[in-house]
Parts: structure tokens; C-alpha cells; sequence
């Protein structure tokens, strides 16, 4: 049922209140390290704390016009995209105001910009991501909506329907559908013709104009003019259909736009610099404490049966390189190590084999390969050679998960798809998942995967063997 009408053009003051919460945490969080550095007092040729109080301040214009082009799209917003916005914001309050500093030179001790900035960040993600959950909280009550129009109604247009409607906290209103033609199979209400829009868009206060015909159509040119003469946002929804339904890159070859179909967070510099940064930091804090681990377990394999404590077997990697991955040596020594999955009851495990798989141990030596760059901690489980070779044949979109590196876990081992793959479904529903999770990667995902790995570790998992 609809919400009754109420005013929804609150956006501007929205932006503002969040500008002014940004401004108050970047002022409050600096308050907090001078109190904690205990110089809050501070004297620099007599004119004190007050210089730097004002470029903190004037630093923030800059962080504003970062954000303010980017919060147009601020309704279907993501929480991953609301932690980068963050960090993105006090990276460039960070660069100008430490620039500040140099130039003028003044400034205190490198560890108190360590302190303060790292507070900041964090402060201003907690504080995003409440002031998103609160802001969809009162769309669902009627409120900040916006209306909208929707040119079309095929099957493009559905989709949109559907989509602006999975959330209420979007704040899309839906008034009217629009065609061109008679002849539609659309089942919803208000559908009206095309000749009617620039009426309904004055009665009706329209906002937004959604256009999901095809560009060569007649009306296209009619929409624009009337979304430019009454200031109406326009939107133009390409007809894709749903076998290319996910995340696209937008490019230009001269002119002319060019759509991307696979996205791939990771080809970005920046973020596969953040990925490494995060996996050597990791890796390398887990390999101080190894021996904690590794004598024990080395005993324990070595009394289990003759052989060394490391599997090593070459696996499939980075764009089809291969490398030697590191596993502790469930089995007894055999033949079939690079032919044959482990099975349920393997007769080749050893008991305390077994143990390690149950538990994900026999993966841990994996960090070395993380360390040395071959995986990262987060990504598709590499797979033997052999299986790149059949499967590249058997599965659509198998070498796909090879353009990142392997991981020690991945978003396919937290949903179940762990194991061996003695169906051919069971490997289709895994590389699903490794290209989901390539085309969404985000740092808090990588987060999210290493929490749920260790609960499932703890609680175990019935397709560890």
C-alpha cells in the first residue's frame, strides 16, 4: 500500500547534514588526539593551537568537493562503496592538510598524525555507515523519496521495476510507466502513452525520468527534451539482457561509449596494492608464530607414516601460471596424489591426516605461498593441473577465476562448495561463486570470508575430508 504523499525533496539537506557530521567528527576526532598526545595547549610562536585548527577546517573544502560529485548516486549505495567513500574522504583531508603543514611549517610529531588519522578513518566509516542505515530507515517510513517515471515497459523495464522495489530504503517512488506503442504485454497498472509524459511530469512533480527503450527509437529525442525543459533528471537503461546481468566498466573508444562485461575490482592499481599490503601483513604475522604449529604438527606427521611433513604439488595460478603449492602431507605416499581427489573415507589418509583436514591445518603452510606472493589469503582454492585441463572444457567461465590469485580460502569454501567435485555440478556452483567473488572484492569481503572460514573451521565442516 503507498505510502501517503509527504515532501521528498530533503536531498540537499541531507548532503548537508552529512557534510556537517563529517565536519564535526574531523574536529572532534582532533580534539581527541591532542588530548591523548596531552598538548592540547600547545605553543608554536605564540599564535598556539589555533593554526592548526584552522587547517584542519580549511582542509575539509577539499574533502567536500571529493564527495559532493558522488553522492548523486547516494540512494542505491552500497556498503562497501560507503567504506571507501570514507577512507577516500580522509585520504584527502590527510594529503592537503599534512601538505598544509609543510608548507607553513608547522605540525607536530609523525605519531600523532599516525593516531589521528587512523581514528579518523575509522570514525568516519562508523559514522557513514549509520547515518546510511538511519537515512534508509526513514525512506521506509515515506519519507526523502523521489518520483520517478519509467519510459517503456519490456522487459528492461521490469527489471528496473523489480529493482528500485527490493528496498523501500532506496526512496524511489514509482508513479507511471510509459510506452510508445499499444501493443504491450507489461501486466502492472498506470501505464500510459508517451504522449502524455511532459503532462504527467508538471501534474505530478516527476523527478526522475528512467528511459529503457532502445536508443534508436523515436521517443528518445521527445524524452530528453522534456526531462531538460522541466529539469528532470534522465536516465538512459541500456537493454542488456540477463546473461550479461552484473557489474560493467564504462569506456570510450573516441566518442563512442564501450561497455566492459567483466568487472574486475582488482584490475585497479590501487586496490591490488591495498590486497598485497593486506596479505604480507597477515601472512607475515601468522609465519612469526608458525613454529608454534609447525613443530608439533611435523611430529605428529612424521610418526603418522613415513615421508616428509610438506605436500608440495604444482597447482594452477595467476592467469594459468603454474606454481608449487604447500600443503601439510595427509596421506601416505602414493601415485594418485596428482590424479584423484581425497574421498570421504580415502583409505590413503593418514589418521592424523584426517584430523588436519577436518580442522583446515593441512592448509596453513599455504601462508609461505602468500607471503611469496603465488596466492593471497582471500581468492578461488588453486585446483590441480589436471582438473584446469578437463574442467576448462567442461565449465563455462573456468578460467575466469584464474585472473586473480588463488586463496587459502574463498567465498565458494564459506557457501559449502568445498571438497571434492565428484559431480559436475558441484564445480559449476564453485566457479559461480570464485567469479561472484571476483567481480564484487572488497576488502571488507576478504574481512567477511576470513571470519566465516574460522567459524566454520571451529564448528567444522561435513565437506572437509
Amino acid at each position: 500500500m503507498p505510502h501517503p504523499e509527504r515532501p521528498y525533496n530533503r536531498g540537499h539537506y541531507i548532503r548537508l547534514l552529512l557534510n556537517v557530521g563529517d565536519l564535526c567528527i574531523v574536529n572532534i576526532i582532533f580534539f581527541i588526539a591532542l588530548v591523548a598526545f596531552g598538548i592540547a595547549n600547545i605553543n608554536m610562536e605564540g599564535q598556539g593551537s589555533r593554526v592548526l585548527w584552522l587547517l584542519v577546517n580549511v582542509s575539509y573544502l577539499p574533502m567536500i568537493s571529493w564527495t559532493l560529485g558522488r553522492r548523486h548516486a547516494y540512494r542505491a549505495i552500497t556498503l562497501d562503496t560507503v567504506v571507501r567513500t570514507s577512507f577516500a574522504e580522509g585520504l584527502t583531508h590527510a594529503l592537503v592538510f599534512l601538505s598544509l603543514n609543510a608548507f607553513l611549517h608547522v605540525g607536530l610529531a609523525g605519531r600523532f598524525y599516525i593516531f589521528y588519522y587512523a581514528l579518523l578513518f575509522c570514525s568516519l566509516a562508523v559514522f557513514r555507515v549509520l547515518a546510511n542505515y538511519m537515512l534508509k530507515a526513514y525512506r521506509r517510513r515515506g519519507f526523502n523519496f523521489t518520483k520517478v517515471a519509467i519510459v517503456g515497459t519490456n522487459a528492461t523495464a521490469e527489471r528496473l521495476y523489480a529493482s528500485m522495489r527490493t528496498d523501500a530504503g532506496f526512496g524511489y517512488r514509482i508513479l507511471g510507466f510509459f510506452e510508445d506503442t499499444q501493443e504491450t504485454t507489461f501486466c502492472g497498472t498506470d501505464v500510459f502513452s508517451i504522449d502524455k509524459l511532459e503532462a504527467f511530469v508538471v501534474e505530478k512533480q516527476i523527478r526522475q525520468i528512467f528511459f529503457t527503450l532502445s536508443g534508436q527509437s523515436e521517443a528518445l529525442a521527445r524524452v530528453i527534451k522534456i526531462a531538460d525543459d522541466h529539469v528532470v533528471d534522465f536516465y538512459y537503461v541500456p537493454q542488456i539482457p540477463r546473461t550479461l546481468s552484473r557489474k560493467f566498466e564504462l569506456h570510450t573508444i573516441g566518442p563512442l561509449p564501450v561497455l566492459s562485461i567483466r568487472h574486475n575490482p582488482l584490475k585497479n592499481v590501487f586496490n591490488r596494492i591495498v590486497k598485497r599490503i593486506f596479505d604480507i601483513v597477515v601472512s607475515g604475522l601468522f609465519l612469526c608464530l608458525y613454529p608454534l604449529i609447525y613443530i608439533p604438527v611435523a611430529i605428529a606427521i612424521k610418526l603418522s607414516s613415513p615421508g616428509p611433513v610438506y605436500f608440495k604439488q604444482e597447482r594452477t595460478g595467476y592467469r594459468g601460471k603454474t606454481f608449487m603449492c604447500y600443503k601439510f602431507r595427509t596421506m601416505r605416499m602414493n601415485n594418485n596424489a596428482d590424479k584423484m581427489q581425497a574421498t570421504q573415507n580415502d583409505p590413503r589418509k593418514t589418521r592424523v591426516g584426517d584430523f588436519l583436514r577436518r580442522t583446515s591445518i593441512d592448509e596453513l603452510p599455504q601462508f609461505i605461498n602468500v607471503f611469496r606472493g603465488e596466492m593471497s589469503i582471500v581468492g578461488p582454492r588453486p585446483h590441480m593441473l589436471i582438473h584446469t585441463k578437463d574442467y576448462t572444457r567442461l565449465v563455462d567461465m573456468y578460467m575466469v577465476r584464474h585472473s586473480v590469485k588463488p586463496g587459502i580460502t574463498g567465498w565458494a569454501q564459506v557457501n559449502g562448495y568445498r571438497g571434492q567435485t565428484d559431480e559436475l555440478w558441484k564445480m559449476e556452483r564453485r566457479v559461480e561463486h570464485d567469479v561472484w567473488y571476483i567481480e564484487h572484492w572488497s576488502l571488507l569481503l576478504d574481512l567477511k570470508i576470513m571470519v566465516r572460514t574460522v567459524l566454520n573451521a571451529i564448528q567444522g565442516e561435513k565437506n572437509a575430508f
